[in-house]
């Protein structure tokens, strides 16, 4: 089994078709049963191609890329969780190509209006692979210290709402190396974190200097992760994107795991 995660940062990004055409080759290459994509936006006076879906949606325009590259047997599951930018409407994306038997869309944050910045929504889908469910959740998260949406909230909810055994896969916003904070708030929910515990693995950062949301960073550091309670064995797990492996995209690099069941 094979899962990405990346904040593609959509529309945000120069040259943004060529970013998406090279993360539609890698996902075409790798062949990854999901991916899981943050600031997966539309600009709001894009007309619609289907449902919620809009003409320019970022996960939309990939989708037509894997299809172009062969790649006919992806999915596409996305809502949004706010307006970003002023004019886009930004949300949560996974994509699979296995059968869906379930799909949960829903809010963490107290608030749940499109119209406040800090509201944050969850994507979840529960797959089937060979025949047994996979839980799979797409999340971006706010920040550790947030008064208004304090980050222990979001997690509760987020936690109180899972299909157990699950991956939770994205932008959590918490540095693994910020001791007493979000990272370890999630980790003593009982999960562990997949990059940590591969057998192999490449890379330990996900953003590099200043970047949204990070305007006062100057480090390296890694808030990007994949996190499960399942009992797996991880074989390899690589930061991607990151002009080493593979150019960057977006002003986070993405995540990468490779994994089977015990």
């Amino acid at each position: 089994m094979k899962l990405i995660t990346i904040n593609v940062h959509a529309w945000q990004e120069d040259h943004q078709r060529e970013k998406i055409r090279k993360l539609a080759e890698v996902i075409h290459e790798k062949r990854y049963d999901a991916a899981a994509l943050q600031e997966v936006s539309q600009h709001m006076d894009s007309p619609f191609a289907y449902d919620s879906i809009r003409r320019d949606n970022y996960g939309f325009i990939l989708l037509q890329e894997l299809k172009e590259l062969g790649s006919t047997d992806y999915k596409l599951h996305w809502d949004i969780s706010h307006i970003g930018y002023k004019v886009y409407e930004e949300g949560i994306a996974l994509l699979t190509r296995h059968p869906v038997e379930k799909i949960d869309k829903f809010y963490i944050t107290s608030s749940e209006s499109i119209d406040y910045w800090k509201s944050r929504k969850i994507v979840g889908a529960r797959i089937q692979v060979n025949g047994s469910p996979l839980s799979l959740y797409s999340c971006h998260l706010g920040w550790w210290g947030d008064e208004d949406e304090p980050y222990s909230g979001q997690i509760d909810r987020l936690t109180n709402r899972l299909d157990n055994p699950c991956f939770l896969l994205g932008d959590f916003n918490a540095a693994d190396s910020l001791t007493g904070e979000g990272y370890d708030y999630l980790l003593q929910k009982g999960f562990v974190d997949t990059h940590k515990h591969a057998r192999t693995r490449r890379g330990n950062r996900t953003i590099k200097g200043k970047i949204a949301g990070w305007e006062n960073n100057d480090e390296a550091l890694k808030i990007d992760h994949i996190f499960t309670n399942d009992e797996v064995l991880i074989l390899h797990s690589s930061v991607i994107f990151d002009g080493e492996n593979e150019p960057v995209i977006s002003d986070h690099y993405g995540l990468e795991i490779e994994y089977k069941r015990k």
